[in-house]
């Protein structure tokens, strides 16, 4: 007896099983299939939603603030600004672009007198990220009837009851830098338009930030002109940014330094290493749980059919073909339900991907929707782990039916 014909017999023995007239048998089997296929398909999809967290969670951060932040040391700003930028520039070949901040807090207030407190940011134009997620207006800081142009988020527009072309005034909450005659106490003022409002389901970036061009943020904030808070550095690999921040801060020296986006947002990068080591380990319970359910399954595939083991046996069937048998028969079992599960994650990640079915609160994750990115790779790790979970489930039943004797069967049978 060859691998083809225990193919064929473990092939027919499935086809038997879920025929109508083995009505308990076929319903244990479809527990056993199903249970797989649903643990299957929700470890991938547990997989793809943690690596999607992950990425839109970096993707954002990382477009709000670049890979790399230059700052000074004693919390006062950078004066050399522009020789900062071009050291950074033409020393290191892996960056790609480097621009300048002013930041600093303050109040906005609407026409009805509304007000609330604001982070402002001055550069010579808006992150790519913020252009790219634009709700409404033009992200372009160009000056309109006088007025210098600001960005704000769309929780703050909606708090204020603003719109598109409305006028707003921001008010510094910072003393004079530059021995102005702003007297103690009274704040500097400025007027802006509202050019655009973008929506990036960052609560604490919809809610608080805004941008403007830099030189108007100098002027509210009383900084000279080659003064920054902040020098931004975006670089090609993500990967070399700590590397590179290193080699930029030994550059340019004492007292500036040099922080990955991933050292300044270090809790929130935790969490998410968290959620992508501690989620697929729970789900992995589901597929574990759903394979050794096959144990029961097969189990009862031996006591339905002892007799054909007996007959098999008895003409030339040795232990070990038989034992080979029933682990075919739990492969099989196995790969119905991968290729069920794989399916229905495909088909659920897709539905996810085009209707956000699986809504989240944005103030706690970040983003409106659960997000989701399937990988081939992810595929193929489940379903070797989940065939083997299935083989080794299926070894215990096998081993029982090899130790079938023959006679003892026919006899009773």
């Amino acid at each position: 007896m060859n691998t083809g014909f225990l193919s064929f017999a473990a092939r027919r023995y499935l086809r038997e099983v879920s025929g109508r007239r083995q009505g308990f048998l076929r319903f244990v089997t479809v527990v056993a299939v199903g249970g797989i296929a649903v643990g299957v398909a929700a470890l991938l999809l547990a997989l793809a939603i943690v690596r999607g967290f992950s990425n839109e969670i970096e993707t954002k951060i990382v477009g709000f603030g670049s890979h790399i932040q230059i700052e000074s040391i004693q919390d006062i700003p950078i004066t050399d600004a522009s020789d900062l930028v071009r050291t950074v520039s033409e020393t290191f070949p892996e960056v790609t672009h480097v621009q300048t901040y002013v930041e600093e807090f303050g109040l906005i207030r609407a026409s009805r007198n509304a007000v609330e407190g604001i982070r402002l940011s001055g550069s010579e134009s808006p992150p790519g990220f913020v252009a790219d997620n634009i709700d409404e207006g033009n992200p372009d800081l160009k000056e309109s009837a006088g007025h210098p142009a600001i960005l704000i988020g769309r929780t703050l527009a909606d708090e204020l009851g603003l719109t598109v072309g409305d006028v707003v005034t921001v008010f510094s909450l910072q003393n004079s830098r530059m021995g102005s005659n702003v007297g103690i106490g009274i704040p500097r003022v400025k007027q802006f338009y509202i050019s655009a409002i973008f929506r990036t389901s960052l609560a604490d970036y919809d809610e608080v930030v805004a941008f403007t061009d830099i030189e108007s943020a100098r002027q509210l904030f009383d900084y000279a002109p080659d003064t920054a808070t902040r020098i931004d550095v975006q670089i090609r690999d993500k990967d070399q940014a700590a590397t590179v921040a290193d080699a930029i801060e030994e550059e340019i020296g004492f007292p500036h330094m040099a922080r990955t986006i991933y050292d300044v947002f270090q809790s929130i990068f935790a969490w998410v290493r968290l959620q992508e080591s501690i989620i697929p380990i729970v789900i992995s319970v589901i597929v574990f749980v759903a394979a050794f359910n096959v144990i029961g399954t097969m189990l009862m595939i031996l006591l339905e059919k002892t007799n054909d083991v007996g007959i098999l046996m008895s003409i030339g069937a040795s232990p070990s073909m038989v034992r080979r048998l029933f682990l075919l028969i739990g492969l099989g079992l196995g790969t119905i339900g991968i290729l069920t599960g794989s399916i229905l994650a495909f088909v659920l990640a897709i539905a996810q991907k085009k209707f956000g079915i699986i809504p989240l609160p944005a103030e706690s994750y970040y983003m409106d929707t659960a997000p989701i990115e399937l990988a081939g790779s992810d595929f193929v790790i489940v379903a070797v782990f989940t065939l083997l979970l299935c083989l080794l489930a299926a070894y215990i039943p096998a081993r029982v039916a090899s130790r079938i004797q023959p006679v003892s069967v026919i006899r009773f049978h």
